[in-house]
């Protein structure tokens, strides 16, 4: 049942992303991905809570969490990316540059891979709602805590970065509004927390050290692949001395005070 429940979650999510590549395609806007590749996880939660066949408690408190956290990120996203659908952001302008006439073959290569890291991702959720055990543990309670404080101040971080971008006297200029003061990346910060959370619930199952597994590749994908340092390049190129004066003067990551 375990393994039977994980294939049926991946092909959902590659059929998803394989309508979500086609859409793609005729708009020409590759962005529409991370729109989607965030929904998945809701689709995952509901499938993982009439499939597991764990503690009823166990599997309302995590499946409430990862459909609050996949909606949450899904609507930010569908707001951000829908409002531009006619303008493809950067990163996936580069990648098409890179890519040229092979452009389009790698992109559904690309889709799907995002279906594959929505499974991968969500190991932590599959072994929690598998997990048969009578009682939550204090591990459980304490990574649900972790989890909302997270989510709380990842959801901050985002409203205060569009609130800035809404004013048209910050065009071309560097958001150090709020929790950005403290950070260059504060929406980061808090998103490797929420994963440490889920990791933290997933202890208390079987085998649960695996979860670590999750926490691990968002944080490495946040800090070498697709977080900090593309969007990082990218606020160089718009924003240019600002940006690398702000560089100079804020945490990267974890919030703290500015240097003087």
């Amino acid at each position: 049942m375990f393994i039977s429940t994980i294939l049926i979650c991946l092909a959902v999510c590659c059929l998803v992303m394989l309508f979500i590549y086609l859409w793609a395609y005729n708009i020409k806007n590759a962005g529409v991905v991370d729109i989607f590749w965030a929904f998945n996880f809701s689709i995952i939660a509901v499938l993982l809570y009439f499939l597991g066949d764990g503690l009823q408690e166990r599997k309302i408190l995590i499946c409430s969490m990862l459909l609050i956290w996949s909606l949450r990120l899904g609507i930010y996203l569908l707001i951000r990316v829908g409002s531009h659908l006619e303008v493809e952001e950067g990163r996936y302008k580069k990648m098409r540059e890179e890519w040229g006439a092979s452009v389009n073959s790698k992109l559904f290569i690309f889709f799907q891979a995002q279906a594959l890291s929505n499974i991968y991702l969500a190991l932590p959720f599959f072994l929690i709602v598998f997990n048969k055990k009578e009682e939550l543990s204090i591990l459980e309670y304490a990574g649900a805590a972790v989890w909302a404080i997270s989510i709380i101040g990842e959801a901050l971080a985002d409203n205060q970065l569009k609130q800035f971008k809404k004013n048209p006297d910050n065009k071309g200029k560097v958001c150090d509004a709020g929790l950005w003061n403290y950070s260059r990346h504060p929406n980061y910060f808090f998103e490797c927390l929420i994963w440490a959370g889920y990791f933290l619930v997933a202890m208390n199952a079987d085998y649960g050290w695996i979860g670590i597994l999750s926490p691990l590749t968002i944080t490495l994908l946040l800090f070498r692949v697709t977080g900090i340092p593309l969007t990082e390049q990218q606020a160089i190129r718009s924003k240019g001395d600002a940006y690398i004066e702000y560089q100079r003067t804020t945490s990267m990551f974890v919030p703290w005070f500015k240097k003087k």
